[in-house]
């Protein structure tokens, strides 16, 4: 009898520890409206919308824009599937289509807040979150979101037939459950940093699951998508143009983060192969705005009468955002670039100042870092915060890494730079390169160094042709190939090149994308844009650690001894970056008066007036 009342009292005992621990836990349970990475939220529950969109801007009309992605061309209007291209429109950051359990705020550099759940509940730094679906969200069909609906997104993100730039950035996120019809859960990883998996799960694009049966979700499609977005998909004609359509029956137009956006009643995307043709298509009306991407084109083209006479506006619209990372990212895949400094010199034969002056009309800025315009690049000799990251791996690290961040040289731009050039010499020399009776350099093999860029715009020629004949100049077997852009997009994917032009997005809050774009796990994963192939012990540390930083200095200083590492190992040739979007456009919109600073902007925010017409009559 004493040791069953001994049992009892043990047993009542682990009782009221467990419940006094579960009461702690439930204690810890945050529920709110938004989330961010250091947990700061600008706007309270309850608010109205956000501050820079005009609450009272009119819905209708249309706009016909040209698409900003590297793609000028699709064949799909499957977004989330490694095979084929699909459409500015259907996935981050231009979504039109798919909702997500919630959206981001323009105007801080990671807040979401709720759009198809109404809250989250977690504990901060714990392995799960879980979201509350708002009763009133609905897909195209009129059927209702569910939490199967969500779980069933993340296990297909996720799936073999993903694109591993979705598939990579959800490596934390271990799986989802639905726990009633509107409340699913989604848990994270064991060892996952904690810090942006809330945010990495807010973000998912949720696809309806009763849509999908009897579809493969790897497999490429034109058929219509089904969504919960504000938008669904009109027309498609592959490689000219796709038309989204604003539904009226759209769920959430009315909530506080939907006030003031998604305005206009169509939205058409025009594809140019050719984007030389683009002013002549603004100028007969053929297209209401366009974002420029060709400095000649915006110094020299956009001078119509309608531009003279106001009725197309040209403007340099400010971006005081992170800068994207374009240059020639060199694959470093291959045995003839794995010497860093072969690549040092490869870069250093690239002019950016004669460029500017002489084809750029002086229009753009030297991009150096790979944070630019952050306070994440890396600036002066590392501090001890930065050196206690770095000092684990000084001795497979470059000794610049521990002094000044390696910066491009800067010429006179006359375009005779023998000073430099002399450098770039001197480097592939001692990379064990050697000059032959034909001025080619060779290996000991004897194997001449080639280099082979590739891009798909025929109006890069000016831009590469002048980088080529300067890696000639070294003695490298250098060349410039057009490809279409099919042929380049596929070749990106599967990294066979030597040298690419790509441009890559910057974050203000960088973390599991990071994974994609550096880690050692990306490299030869298919579709990913790690484009170098970077493969290196203390950059997949770094990476981790600006992904588990919990607050933004300690994410700063990761992300500038990044900087330094990646800018020591030369993995590409950086290119340029311009502080501004040259748009033009027929005076035939509105705008809120204030631009969020993380957004362009234009499409979610601008409106069609009324009371202008394309002639100026009023």
């Amino acid at each position: 009898m004493s040791r069953l009342i001994s049992a009892l009292a043990a047993g009542a005992l682990a009782l009221a520890a467990a419940s006094a621990l579960w009461e702690a836990k439930a204690d810890a349970v945050q529920v709110s409206h938004g989330l961010s990475a250091f947990g700061d939220l600008k706007y309270p529950p309850g608010f109205s919308h956000f501050d820079y969109v005009n609450p009272a801007a009119p819905k209708g009309g249309a706009i016909a824009t040209t698409s900003v992605l590297a793609n000028q061309t699709f064949d799909t209007l499957n977004a989330y599937t490694l095979r084929g291209d699909a459409p500015m429109g259907l996935a981050a950051p231009y979504n039109f289509v798919y909702d997500t359990l919630m959206t981001s705020a323009g105007d801080e550099p990671d807040a979401v807040y709720g759009l198809l759940a109404s809250h989250a509940e977690y504990i901060p730094g714990g392995d799960w979150i879980i979201f509350e679906l708002r009763p009133e969200a609905r897909f195209a069909d009129g059927s209702p979101v569910t939490a199967e609906d969500v779980a069933f997104s993340l296990k297909a993100l996720k799936s073999d037939g993903a694109d591993p730039r979705f598939r990579l950035s959800l490596v934390g996120l271990a799986g989802a459950e639905a726990l009633a019809q509107r409340r699913v859960r989604v848990d994270f990883a064991e060892g996952a940093a904690r810090r942006d998996l809330p945010m990495q799960a807010a973000g998912l694009p949720v696809f309806s699951k009763a849509w999908f049966e009897g579809r493969d979700f790897g497999e490429p499609t034109m058929e219509q998508p089904l969504g919960s977005g504000p938008y669904e998909v009109e027309q498609a004609e592959p490689g000219r143009a796709i038309v989204y359509r604003r539904r009226d029956d759209y769920w959430a137009r009315d909530l506080p983060v939907n006030v003031g956006r998604w305005n206009f009643d169509e939205i058409r995307i025009e594809y140019y192969r050719d984007r030389s043709v683009i002013p002549q298509e603004i100028a007969a009306g053929n297209i209401d705005l366009h974002e420029s991407f060709s400095s000649r084109a915006w110094a020299t083209e956009f001078e119509f009468p309608a531009v003279r006479d106001g009725r197309v506006i040209k403007e340099l619209i400010a971006d005081d955002s992170p800068m994207s990372t374009q240059g020639f990212w060199i694959n470093m895949r291959r045995d003839k670039f794995s010497d860093p400094r072969t690549r040092q010199a490869l870069a250093m034969a690239f002019d950016f100042e004669w460029s500017n002056r002489a084809l750029f009309y002086d229009l753009y800025v030297r991009t150096t870092s790979f944070f630019q315009n952050t306070a994440m690049e890396a600036e002066g000799a590392p501090g001890a915060a930065e050196l206690a990251l770095l000092e684990p791996f000084r001795d497979s690290l470059p000794p610049e890494v521990f002094g000044e961040p390696y910066t491009p040289p800067v010429t006179d731009g006359s375009g005779r730079n023998r000073r430099i050039m002399r450098e770039a010499s001197r480097l592939l020399e001692a990379a064990g390169w050697t000059q032959g009776p034909d001025g080619l350099l060779r290996d000991a093999n004897g194997q001449t160094l080639s280099v082979e860029l590739v891009n798909s715009s025929p109006a890069f020629e000016r831009v590469i042709n002048p980088y080529v004949e300067n890696l000639r100049s070294l003695g490298v077997d250098a060349s410039f190939r057009i490809i279409d852009q099919a042929q380049e997009q596929r070749r990106q994917k599967e990294f066979d090149y030597d040298l690419i032009v790509a441009n890559l997005p910057g974050y203000p809050t960088p973390g599991n994308s990071l994974r994609n774009t550096y880690l050692s796990s990306s490299a030869d994963q298919q579709g990913s844009y790690n484009l170098s192939g970077v493969a290196d012990p203390a950059v997949d540390a770094l990476v981790e650690a600006i992904i588990a930083a919990e607050d933004r200095e300690s994410l700063t200083t990761a992300a500038r001894a990044l900087d330094r590492v990646l800018r020591s190992r030369h993995i590409w040739v950086a290119n340029w970056h311009r502080p501004f979007h040259p748009t033009a456009w027929w005076d035939l919109f509105g705008r809120p008066e204030t631009k969020p600073v993380f957004a362009r902007g234009i499409l979610d925010l601008w409106w069609r007036d009324p009371a202008r017409t394309r002639t100026g009559e009023q």
